[in-house]
């Protein structure tokens, strides 16, 4: 399936602190069909886990960045969606507050999210609390404003797209073993290892994503 969405029915170690920052959509991953519980029982949805790199200042004036290996990097958000865009969905209401418009009915019915990597936005930041700990949540996403768009940051993460239709398994190496262990839980990666043995060789690692042109989507 990769990331195609329908119309049929965490971050960094260091927080990042409420506000709306200048974001740069960098991560797409596929996260395979997951086990979701609530209100009317449990049910198996195909998710996606989408990330920004942040740009912008926290309440202090101090830089949202974090060092890496001795180099400022950006913070980073990540939020995941069940792949679809029925017209309830909560990745239709943000895909479309991004765009600054609804999809029309043949947009809504098969959208690439490829489409989202590189697209800026304004991300909107909030805060919780869970079990003793603080989390940092994406609220919401609205356009960049058009004064902003001729002065974008530059692009510092380096983008980062897994399928599971054509697993890099390089960049399934880097994961932090949380979102590893999400993803072995799925049926696409049962299959993906079971194709593995019947082969007797290894999945080359390609993104098998292509290029799918301008932003905005």
């Amino acid at each position: 399936m990769g990331f195609i969405a329908t119309n049929e029915g965490g971050g960094n170690f260091k927080r990042v602190p409420p506000g709306a920052y200048i974001g740069r959509c960098y991560s797409l991953i596929d996260l395979g069909t997951q086990l979701t519980s609530g209100q009317f029982g449990t049910k198996e949805q195909h998710k996606i886990q989408i990330g920004w790199e942040l740009f912008g200042e926290d309440e202090n004036g101090h830089p949202l960045t974090i060092d890496v290996d001795g180099k400022s990097m950006p913070l980073t958000i990540k939020k995941s969606y069940t792949v679809s865009l029925h017209e309830k969905s909560g990745m239709r209401r943000d895909l479309a507050a991004w765009r600054g418009k609804d999809f029309t009915d043949e947009e809504a019915k098969a959208f690439d999210v490829c489409k989202l990597l590189g697209a800026y936005c304004m991300v909107n930041v909030t805060q919780a609390e869970n079990g003793g700990k603080t989390y940092s949540n994406v609220a919401g996403l609205t356009p960049l404003p058009g004064a902003l768009r001729a002065s974008k940051p530059a692009p510092v993460h380096a983008d980062q797209k897994f399928d599971l239709d054509a697993p890099d398994m390089a960049l399934f190496s880097t994961f932090h073993e949380r979102l590893q262990d999400a993803i072995k839980k799925s049926p696409e990666w049962a299959l993906i290892q079971r194709r593995k043995q019947q082969m007797g060789e290894s999945q080359s690692p390609s993104s098998g994503f292509e290029d799918d042109g301008e932003i905005p989507f």
